[in-house]
């Protein structure tokens, strides 16, 4: 009797261990069962309100925290950040170092040759030309700034902006000043008289230049669609963009988008 009583309590033992790892399995996956999968955010760490390490060296902004919730709401994928110089994150995609690139990426022609994008923005935005607020001259367009030293993030959709405008202008071009550094020093640059202008997105001149010592002149450059980038002939990238694109939805249609918008932004640009 007590062999049976040993017996039968090690096999219920047994099965409770069993059951316990099973359910710790299935929690740690995804709703159907299957395995989580990781994705490598590629982004920055020094874009004012977009992607940023806060006083407690915390990386958030709104690029951060919207992807923060597309995780919380995709139960397939465990998303993680690994910020970087900004010229990096699209190398960092295509040699596989990362699974997206986040940080207000514009879809252009030349992006688009090597890379896929996502559907559905989650942004939008116009380009325009900034320059110092006491600065009286009239400018309207690009072929204002020809001669003039205009500051521009490499490897940026503004930069390609300058940068084809030069190849159809070989006799008057823009001098271009690729940034070395800080990727909003604009403002002490363009104030200082060391620069004329640089090219930015009217939204986010207010966040970079609280102070008011730029402005935006001219008319509205281009008007971009901020997407998320992705590998290109690569199927798990597809399906991951599906899915992003899905959730991006999601968050425009409850309301999600626009809170997180207006909070980092200042205004709901997701529309």
């Amino acid at each position: 009797m007590k062999k049976f009583t040993v017996v039968a309590l090690t096999l219920a033992l047994a099965l409770a261990v069993s059951a316990c790892g099973s359910k710790s399995k299935e929690t740690s996956g995804s709703a159907d069962g299957e395995a989580v999968k990781k994705v490598i955010v590629g982004t920055g760490n020094d874009f004012e309100q977009v992607a940023f390490l806060d006083d407690k060296g915390k990386l958030t902004g709104f690029d951060v925290e919207l992807i923060r919730e597309i995780d919380k709401r995709l139960a397939g994928y465990e998303f993680e950040f690994q910020s970087m110089e900004f010229s990096n994150i699209l190398l960092s995609l295509e040699t596989k170092k990362v699974d997206i690139a986040a940080h207000l990426f514009e879809k252009n022609p030349e992006r688009s040759e090597k890379f896929d994008f996502n559907q559905e923005p989650y942004a939008y935005w116009r380009n325009k030309i900034i320059v110092s607020s006491d600065n009286a001259e009239p400018i309207k367009s690009l072929d204002d700034l020809q001669g003039k030293k205009v500051l521009i993030g490499p490897t940026s959709a503004q930069a390609q902006l300058l940068e084809n405008y030069n190849k159809e202008h070989e006799d008057a071009k823009i001098d271009i000043v690729y940034q070395q550094n800080d990727a909003n020093d604009e403002v002490q640059q363009i104030s200082s008289g060391r620069v004329y202008a640089t090219l930015g997105a009217d939204f986010l001149l207010p966040i970079k230049d609280p102070q008011g010592k730029l402005k935006t002149v001219g008319d509205p450059l281009n008007e971009g669609n901020i997407l998320y980038v992705f590998r290109k002939n690569d199927p798990e990238s597809k399906k991951l963009s599906d899915a992003v694109d899905a959730t991006i939805k999601e968050l425009k249609a409850d309301g999600t988008l626009k809170k997180i918008s207006e909070q980092w932004l200042g205004q709901d640009f997701s529309k």
